[in-house]
């Protein structure tokens, strides 16, 4: 699989390793240090999105962290491998939340967890949808080899 796929299997990496870069790094304590906390703020101040708590920012950005992350396991183990990316990627981000209890100024949250394979299982779904006229093109040609075969 990763011998075939050579390109992506660096790129994935890439971003697996960004990924890790950013969840498993020491962070400083306090929300005043965070750019999240003080771009909200900045939003709240001039009255756009009002609505958005830092909660809320902080779950949505957890799921498009993993988008890419469904997408590239998506492609590297093919459509008849959804199930693994998705099992990956859970395993993914169970071992970074449990990894963070021992890092200084990370808390691990079970909502990381849901946001994270949520975000991986939408990636899943958009290389699926992406690959379908592929899939279906192997497919065929598949049937139509097996039956002049047969």
């Amino acid at each position: 699989m990763l011998h075939r796929h050579p390109f992506l299997s660096l790129v994935t990496g890439g971003y697996v390793l960004f990924v890790g870069w950013l969840t498993l790094t020491p962070q400083p304590t306090g929300p005043a240090n965070d750019l999240m906390w003080r771009l909200l703020t900045g939003l709240h101040r001039r009255g756009y999105a009002e609505w958005l708590d830092y909660n809320r920012l902080e779950f949505g950005l957890n799921i498009a962290m993993f988008v890419p992350i469904g997408m590239f396991l998506l492609l590297l183990f093919g459509s008849g491998g959804w199930w693994l990316a998705g099992l990956m990627s859970f395993a993914m981000t169970a071992g970074i939340e449990y990894a963070q209890h021992y890092i200084p100024g990370r808390v691990p949250d079970p909502r990381d967890l849901q946001a994270n394979t949520l975000g991986a299982l939408i990636g899943i779904g958009i290389a699926l949808l992406l690959t379908l006229p592929a899939t279906r093109r192997r497919r065929r040609r598949r049937l139509t080899t097996t039956a002049h075969a047969g």
